[in-house]
């Protein structure tokens, strides 16, 4: 198949590409006919996707293993790309770590890893990619974040807060980037049907026992955050529950969302 003759020759950037909502979203991006260059740390995986991409939607695809624990990973994607001649149109920050659990009971050096991962890594990408979007005068930034970050979220305290992070930070970056020709969108999915759910579900009860029509289908909330992310929403919600939830969330104390979900917590573990 090739590319779309009406879509923009424009290149998106997405880390975390190796599965998960970062593996949708690098297809829905090729699918609207964006070329690509995937980013994380298994290249096996990232291969494959690569190919698939090429094979269905004849679009271009770098493929870049990195680890963006690595402090100086922003620069070295830079300097791979200048050399390769690419322009990034589109920053996808989809990587990202979770840890569930009592806070007391996880190892430090788990929180110092999503700590870096979910806010160092996003904020350096960000810092490094916007200075030539805006030299340019044109691009856009996709951070992924999520419901959580509405909320305090009891056995879920560290991953909420850095979702928490994301979303106020690209709140504050697209007003800043206004009328500069680059938008920032945070892309808040609800609870996804994701290999990172399953390893949720392996550790807590009451992840086990949720029904699946709280669950968001993957391709879905991919299809929205892009959608977004090319129309500059600031924030895109995907479904209509997870929409109401947030809406909701919003209009009490912020002690009873608390409250809630600490008992829910509780229960669960």
């Amino acid at each position: 198949m090739t590319r779309a003759s009406e879509q923009p020759c424009e290149t998106a950037l997405v880390t975390g590409a190796s599965a998960g909502i970062g593996r949708a979203l690098a297809l829905e991006f090729a699918k609207r006919g964006f070329d690509l260059v995937l980013v994380a740390r298994r290249q096996t995986e990232l291969g494959e996707l690569a190919e698939r991409c090429r094979t269905a939607h004849g679009v271009q695809v770098t493929v870049l293993p990195t680890d963006l624990l690595v402090d100086d990973a922003p620069a070295r994607l830079q300097a791979a790309l200048d050399e390769r001649g690419i322009a990034i149109d589109v920053l996808v920050n989809n990587a990202g770590q979770l840890e569930n659990g009592r806070f007391a009971e996880i190892e430090p050096e788990k929180y110092t890893r999503l700590l870096q991962l979910n806010v160092a890594a996003l904020t350096g990408l960000t810092r490094q990619f916007v200075g030539p979007m805006l030299r340019r005068g044109r691009g856009r930034i996709l951070n992924v974040a999520s419901t959580a970050g509405f909320q305090p979220v009891p056995s879920l305290a560290v991953y909420a807060a850095t979702k928490a992070y994301v979303l106020s930070l690209s709140e504050a970056l697209a007003e800043e980037l206004r009328d500069s020709g680059v938008s920032v969108t945070a892309l808040c999915p609800g609870i996804t049907r994701t290999v990172m759910f399953d390893q949720v579900r392996e550790k807590n009860t009451l992840a086990r026992e949720m029904p699946e029509f709280l669950l968001s289908d993957v391709a879905d909330v991919a299809a929205e955050g892009v959608a977004g992310c090319i129309d500059g929403k600031v924030i895109v919600i995907p479904g209509r529950l997870n929409q109401n939830l947030a809406a909701l969330v919003q209009l009490y104390p912020r002690w009873l969302p608390r409250r809630v979900l600490g008992w829910i917590a509780r229960r669960s573990a």
